[in-house]
């Protein structure tokens, strides 16, 4: 651990190293083009199985499809655009860690150190948080809505739904859930940054409440279990933050 003496002349240094906007900025265009190229990297061999990654993403409405059931195309360049736009999608989702990587090393110059030794870990929790919530909407959450869904369909109704609408509406519970679970990071930060207590904010635990379930009402189909299975994540994730808040702060507090 770095000592007090360490500790000041790196953010001495930090304080003195002023740079011109004009190398921020092209510091910040190298940073971008690097995040741009790796994603094309990346979409180069998954394009290559573009319909594969668009039956995986498929996979939890086709199971609840009935006998004989597809999905359809309305658009007459939604075969080729859509499976595209999935590898597009699948590509940035993929090269996450390393965009997020560029942007800690544009902005990291100027934390100090006691900045540092919170940012990395942070920026760690959340690249994992927000796969997490991924993988909650696509194992958990989509099985149940899309059975549900399958099951009011009205007698005489063929349920047969459009690819690209489909990409759409799960690349928006995707983001939902994937953000969803970024509470813990959020809460932390806000108690870090100093704008609020763990107390302070269980004492506003009723309106979090509230505005967990209005998002899950907005963020999700008008269905209750959806809206329930993001809420109640929501709400568990909050009180998760507040306990992990607690704990950093009683571990600052504590004499070394």
């Amino acid at each position: 651990m770095a000592s007090s003496e360490e500790q000041i002349n790196h953010d001495e240094s930090v304080d003195n190293a002023e740079q011109p906007f004009l190398s921020h900025i092209i510091e910040l265009r190298s940073r971008i083009l690097r995040g741009m190229l790796v994603v094309v990297l990346i979409f180069i061999p998954l394009f290559f199985i573009a319909e594969d990654l668009y039956r995986f993403i498929a996979a939890p409405l086709m199971a609840h499809l009935p006998d004989g059931g597809n999905m359809i195309a309305t658009g007459v360049a939604s075969p080729f655009l859509t499976p595209f736009k999935t590898t597009i999608y699948a590509s940035i989702f993929l090269g996450m860690p390393f965009l997020l990587h560029q942007i800690w090393g544009f902005v990291s110059p100027g934390l100090y150190l006691h900045e540092k030794k919170f940012a990395l870990p942070l920026l760690f929790s959340s690249i994992v948080l927000f796969y997490l919530g991924m993988a909650f909407a696509y194992y958990a959450v989509f099985p149940l809505i899309f059975a549900f869904f399958a099951s009011v369909t009205p007698e005489g109704v063929t349920m047969m739904t459009d690819i690209n609408s489909y990409l759409d509406f799960v690349l928006k519970l995707f983001f939902a859930f994937g953000f969803a679970f970024e509470i813990p990071i959020a809460t932390l930060l806000l108690v870090w940054s100093g704008l609020s207590t763990p107390d302070s904010l269980a004492r506003k635990r009723p309106y979090i409440i509230v505005g967990c379930f209005v998002l899950g009402m907005l963020l999700t189909p008008p269905d209750i279990i959806s809206q329930l299975m993001l809420a109640v994540p929501m709400w568990i994730l909050f009180e998760i933050g507040i306990l992990l808040a607690r704990f950093i702060e009683r571990r600052s507090v504590e004499p070394d």
